[in-house]
């Protein structure tokens, strides 16, 4: 079995200090957390950014001075951006407007679906453009798949020739308003990949333990952070240190090695 990728989410487009004041929103905050998260096993870096009301955005500045604090500090760990539909306005000159820098990989939703209180909307013309706008920079897509249809219409997408496999995915699973994080859908998402694909497991919430630890057992990798959970499961503020230190005792405890960097980049395929 290869060894296991985690991810840090750290911070998302929904946690703010009322929810959980733990949560990374200026920029000191946020490369504070990727580091600590990396010298805790953590090789990727999900990377969202907020303005100076702390409300999230897509803006490229921002984007750009986490990435070059990052590469001034040598932080050694694979750079993910997002293009999620939270991040302000829904169109492909804002949303994509980071692509041209200084990152590994990017996410890419290859549908639509709901959100509590929103549609994560990304009609195709939009994904298409993204996906191009990736591959002419030479950013490995992560496919955002919230159910089963995201995963065939990246296949589609990748037979036209718009996406390069092998394809990634992510699984984001228990939002409410999608696909629930069970056995079941997991297993269904799993069964779903093209044979080459690789794949990690977002756990929403109170999925999270179970989702990772399926994810484990079946070869995946997993993300983890506050994007994606804000209250450890004794009820009490999470932290994004707490949270990859819960993966890698899973981990251990399941007998599965953690991947370096350079391993994690040679399992994606990236440059």
């Amino acid at each position: 079995m290869t060894k296991l990728i985690i991810t840090i989410a750290h911070t998302g487009n929904v946690p703010t200090k009322e929810l959980n004041p733990y949560s990374p929103v200026t920029i000191d905050e946020i490369i504070g957390d990727i580091k600590k998260c990396r010298e805790l096993g953590a090789v990727v870096a999900h990377i969202h950014v907020r303005d100076e009301n702390a409300k999230p955005t897509s803006d490229r500045k921002l984007f750009k001075e986490v990435l070059d604090r990052l590469d001034k500090d040598k932080v050694d760990i694979i750079k993910q951006v997002s293009t999620g539909a939270r991040g302000g306005q829904n169109t492909i000159d804002w949303r994509g407007q980071m692509l041209d820098l200084n990152t590994h990989m990017a996410s890419l939703s290859t549908g639509s679906s709901n959100f509590p209180t929103s549609v994560n909307a990304n009609d195709p013309e939009l994904v298409e453009a993204l996906a191009k706008k990736m591959f002419d920079n030479n950013i490995k897509p992560e496919i955002e798949a919230f159910d089963v249809a995201m995963i065939h219409n990246a296949i589609r997408l990748e037979k036209r020739g718009i996406l390069k496999g092998p394809l990634h995915f992510n699984f984001v699973m228990n939002v409410p308003g999608s696909l629930p994080g069970t056995p079941k859908n997991l297993m269904f998402m799993v069964d779903s990949l093209p044979k080459d694909a690789t794949w990690n497991v977002s756990g929403i919430g109170r999925s999270q333990i179970q989702m990772i630890t399926m994810a484990i057992l079946l070869g995946g990798h997993v993300r983890t952070g506050l994007e994606d959970v804000i209250k450890m499961p004794d009820g009490s503020h999470a932290t994004n240190e707490l949270l990859v230190k819960k993966v890698v005792s899973i981990a251990k405890e399941l007998g599965r090695k953690i991947a370096t960097v350079d391993e994690a980049k040679k399992i994606l395929g990236l440059a």
